[in-house]
């Protein structure tokens, strides 16, 4: 018998309220919450962090207070939090909210935590630790770009999309062809192929054997929002910084400097500006330089962003500081949840 396709608003709503870093996510969240019965759920890799408030702006009490978001401190930053993590957490507090009667509002900017919401995750070998091993003594020895070029002779797609600088996802995909003979982005078409998502998946990033996730059952309705010109994000991205400084998180991030648990190789003291400052305070760079750096960075996070969100399909985009943004936002909602 064959499976039953049911039609898409069958499906609970969920809203995903994406966009580049200061754009003005969290204010219209908190907008929609008081128009909508709607519970916030965060999709941002560095809010998970306990402790990491000032640099990654994490909302303050008063706004929690105000409309409680879910995800957020919920690991120490010495731990490591897998995108498959993300997909159990997020579909756990998302069925929860549904079976209140009410609508799971998902906001943030962590592209790759939608994308696995949205496709799922393919079923990926386990890890082979005699493998890695192998991986991580062959760039002890030759250097990161070398174990990028082995990556480029078997799979230059995804060559072309991890850099040589992030060792975790390099290793992770070369691990994969060696252990299953396959390629990530083989084992992506397959999936994709057989799920109709050809060519919309991406991998899962730092996973050890995964058994393979589908797609969340819900009817994803997709909003974005930045400013309509890059020079008006640039000056956001810049205050946001300047208010970082000036409210304490040169002293935020020294006291995971001085924590004996805590290196700078761990994924959340690779977020931007953590890592700037955590070289300001390593002596690598003076602070001229650190908040120059972690203003480019900013900005290109915000890059990176944007062009995800010019490949999402169904998206509905809005503009910052729009007069009727809220309104516009409601309207979308009403139309495609209904």
């Amino acid at each position: 018998m064959s499976e039953l396709i049911l039609p898409k608003k069958t499906l609970p709503p969920a809203i995903c309220l994406m966009g580049p870093t200061a754009a003005g996510k969290t204010d219209l969240a908190i907008a929609l919450c008081e128009k909508l019965p709607c519970d916030i759920i965060s999709v941002d890799s560095a809010l998970i962090y306990k402790g990491m408030d000032i640099g990654t702006a994490k909302p303050d009490k008063a706004t929690l207070d105000k409309a409680p978001h879910r995800l957020i401190d919920i690991i120490d930053p010495s731990k490591s939090y897998s995108v498959s993590q993300f997909y159990e957490d997020a579909l756990s507090e998302m069925r929860q909210i549904t079976a209140t009667g009410r609508i799971p509002l998902l906001v943030g900017g962590t592209m790759m935590y939608y994308r696995i919401l949205k496709n799922g995750i393919a079923a990926l070998p386990s890890a082979d630790e005699t493998i890695r091993q192998q991986i991580k003594q062959d760039a002890l020895e030759h250097g990161w770009a070398y174990v990028h070029k082995q990556l480029a002779e078997v799979d230059d797609v995804s060559a072309a999309r991890i850099k040589p600088s992030d060792p975790q996802r390099l290793q992770r995909a070369l691990e994969v062809y060696r252990v299953s003979g396959k390629t990530m982005t083989q084992i992506w078409s397959e999936q994709g192929a057989a799920t109709g998502n050809a060519g919309q998946a991406s991998y899962t990033e730092g996973d050890v054997g995964v058994g393979g996730l589908p797609p969340i059952p819900y009817n994803l309705i997709n909003l974005s929002i930045a400013p309509p010109e890059r020079a008006v994000l640039h000056e956001r991205i810049a205050l946001r910084f300047d208010i970082m400084l000036s409210s304490g998180f040169i002293e935020e991030v020294e006291r995971f400097y001085r924590s004996d648990h805590m290196k700078a190789d761990m994924p959340s003291m690779r977020c931007v500006g953590y890592r700037q400052v955590w070289d300001y305070l390593d002596g690598k760079l003076d602070k001229t330089e650190m908040r120059e750096r972690g203003i480019i960075a900013t900005r290109q996070l915000a890059k990176r962003q944007l062009t995800w969100l010019r490949s999402w399909p169904d998206l509905n985009s809005l503009q910052t500081n729009d007069a009727k943004v809220l309104a516009k936002a409601l309207k979308i909602v009403e139309d495609a949840a209904y």
